[in-house]
């Protein structure tokens, strides 16, 4: 009787079920969008973030920044000056430490002991600056207004004349070299990177004259693998093309550790730990453990690091997660008041008819179910377009991909990620712009916060019907019988 009358009164008053089903539709549906991306914003983030520290990566820990910036390791070149006829190429390679600053290799094993982390690995970042070309020797003129001899008149001896041509032309080539631990390959910049071409480094190769290249460096100088590197007098192989999956990659070359220190000379030294939890939610903690048990360091998280992301993707993202969620909230609250007004409304129309129905010996009670189980099924048809439409909102978001961008590593601080990020070293880093395309994944936590959304504004619309519903007596029905 409950499901049969209430399928006949649904299909009587079908305009008024829509107008409150459209209702909820429209507040469950900005609910999805706003929802979705968000997880984009998160997604899209995570990304930007990986591209500089690395899957897997929770934290890093760099030395502690300070006044002194290592003026030793300052660029200096020196040549030798021949003047040589034959124009021979001259080079000179300087390796310098990126930022500066270095943290004894031993501190990997201290930090890996620390309750709470999974995996460390160390890693060295240099600079390389190599300065090559050649000196040309100048040519004397003598002027032709001298004396016998090109000599000044007057008894002095020295020559009249100038010189001409010669001088000096070279180039300068700068990039970046990373050793990785190859160990632990797990961790690191080097896991932000897709190998393309050739492998990756093996567990043996820990001191091996080998190389990995990224992409883009690897197309400007030409190299593939089996190609020769030069660095420093030491020539390595290249195994390998690294293809950075976001954004620009950490470093131009990578190399075994033991091989950056010994072009350093900076033996058993690394400039980042890299750390990963046993569980993500015990980062902070492990954050603390790490800033007490292991002095004269900065740890840095994934969090800190998002705080420096700048540009549309921050902006886009506090319009998300600021301006949707409170929209959202506002338009569901006046959905599910709308709902229950008209409920009530509709209620207020039906007066005669719930009259007689008492009369004929319906219990309030049942009266309230049959206006809350028409409320309910409302919501829930609502729910169903709201899902239609949340859907279809988030699938046009993700097919046009809007472009974002995010400006990294502006400031300055305790080094961040990839010792110092790319483009800067502790105290010093450099701003980073990177592209990154806007999705907005569903997850099945939204879909059911969506369902629950519409269960509810059913509930809070039949709570108004239900309530008028009740104080209705019989003699209210005999009132309007004309």
């Amino acid at each position: 009787m409950f499901f049969t009358y209430l399928r006949r009164e649904l299909r009587r008053r079908r305009k008024a079920a829509l107008v409150v089903a459209s209702g909820l539709a429209l507040g469950i549906a900005l609910v999805i969008v706003v929802d979705s991306v968000s997880n984009g914003m998160g997604k899209a983030q995570d990304k930007v973030l990986q591209s500089l520290y690395g899957l897997g990566t929770d934290m890093t820990v760099t030395k502690a920044a300070s006044a002194s910036t290592g003026d030793a390791q300052r660029p200096r070149f020196q040549f030798d000056a021949r003047g040589d006829d034959d124009g021979s190429e001259q080079s000179s390679d300087r390796v310098m430490v990126r930022g500066f600053t270095t943290l004894a290799s031993s501190t990997v094993t201290e930090v890996a002991g620390q309750q709470g982390v999974s995996a460390a690995a160390g890693g060295l970042s240099l600079d390389v600056v190599k300065v090559s070309g050649q000196f040309t020797r100048g040519r004397f003129q003598q002027n032709g207004g001298a004396g016998a001899g090109g000599f000044q008149r007057g008894g002095g001896e020295q020559p009249q004349g100038e010189v001409q041509g010669g001088g000096a032309d070279f180039g300068i080539n700068q990039y970046t070299v990373y050793g990785t631990d190859v160990s632990r390959t797990g961790l690191g910049p080097l896991t932000s990177s897709e190998i393309t071409s050739g492998r990756t480094f093996k567990a043996t190769e820990t001191d091996a004259e080998v190389a990995v290249a990224d992409s883009a460096y690897a197309k400007e100088k030409k190299y593939k693998v089996g190609s020769a590197v030069t660095v420093k007098g030491t020539t390595y192989k290249v195994i390998g093309i690294a293809t950075a999956d976001s954004g620009d990659s950490a470093a131009d070359l990578y190399i075994p550790l033991k091989q950056a220190q010994t072009l350093a000379g900076q033996k058993n030294k690394i400039t980042t730990i890299y750390v990963k939890a046993t569980d993500s939610q015990r980062i902070d903690s492990v954050k603390s453990a790490l800033q007490k048990n292991v002095p004269g360091t900065t740890v840095t998280t994934s969090a800190d690091l998002a705080k420096t992301v700048s540009g549309s993707l921050s902006t886009a993202s506090s319009l998300a997660t600021r301006v949707g969620t409170w929209l959202s909230v506002a338009v569901l609250v006046a959905a599910f008041l709308v709902a229950g007004l008209l409920t009530s409304s509709a209620v207020s129309r039906r007066v005669r008819e719930f009259g007689t129905l008492k009369a004929l010996g319906w219990k309030s009670g049942r009266v309230t179910r049959q206006v809350v189980g028409e409320a309910v099924v409302n919501g829930l048809v609502g729910g169903a377009l709201g899902i239609a439409l949340g859907l279809a909102g988030a699938y046009a978001v993700t097919a046009v991909s809007p472009g974002l961008q995010a400006q990294l590593g502006t400031g300055t601080g305790g080094g961040g990620f990839g010792g110092g990020g790319p483009g800067g070293g502790p105290g010093r880093r450099t701003a980073q712009t990177l592209e990154v395309a806007l999705t907005a994944p569903v997850s099945v936590t939204t879909v059911v916060l969506a369902v629950g959304l519409a269960v509810a504004g059913g509930l809070i619309a039949g709570a108004f019907g239900g309530w008028r519903a009740s104080r209705l007596r019989p003699a209210d029905a005999l009132r309007r019988v004309e």
